[in-house]
Formats: structure tokens, sequence, C-alpha cells
């Protein structure tokens, strides 16, 4: 499961070594809901890849820092530097594109 994201671990759980997918997310947008199942799965497949799950209504914050202002937006970093971002809606074999190409 996707890890819980927050302005109190963000930086321990994102900004280290490794890749990392942060998905900010809004409980009320549909496209995050369809999302989410395709991040669940690629999270089974890709076990050197970690996810992280940032609701914005609850940590405007960091949000704002990272300067996301629709969602759904994927950040993608490597070794606690963003490499790619994406908005909206992705499919699955877009994603595994996007991991690929970063990795």
């Amino acid at each position: 499961m996707a890890v819980k994201l927050s302005k109190d671990n963000f930086e321990a759980e994102v900004l280290k070594e490794g890749i990392v997918v942060a998905d900010f997310y809004s409980d009320s947008c549909i496209p995050c809901k369809r999302m989410s199942p395709v991040i669940a799965e690629l999270e089974e497949e890709l076990t050197d890849v970690k996810f992280g799950k940032l609701n914005i209504n609850f940590d405007s914050e960091t949000a704002e820092k990272y300067g996301v202002s629709s969602v759904p937006t994927l950040i993608f970093f490597r070794s606690g530097e963003e490499v790619l971002r994406l908005q909206g809606a992705q499919k699955k074999s877009q994603l595994l594109e996007a991991i690929n190409n970063i990795k």
C-alpha cells in the first residue's frame, strides 16, 4: 500500500535515495479515484519503486511548496530530485514508460 504522505514525513519518505512517485490527490477528484487502482497495481509490480499519496485537502502547504495546482499530479523523484511531473489521469502503460525512462 502506498505510503500516506504529509509535511511531517515528506522529506523522510520521498527526498532520500531511490525512485519515488508522489501522488498528489483529492478525495473528491474522480480522475484521482480512477488512478488509485493503477497506482496499486504498479506498486505490486515494481518493488524497486516507492509510491506515496498526499491528500492536498489535508496538506495544502506541501502541495503549494511543490507547485501542485491541479489533481491528480504525479511527481517522480530520483534520489530526492524531481525528474518528471505528470498531471491528469494516466494509463498504466504511460506510467510504466515514465518510470522506465527515469530509472
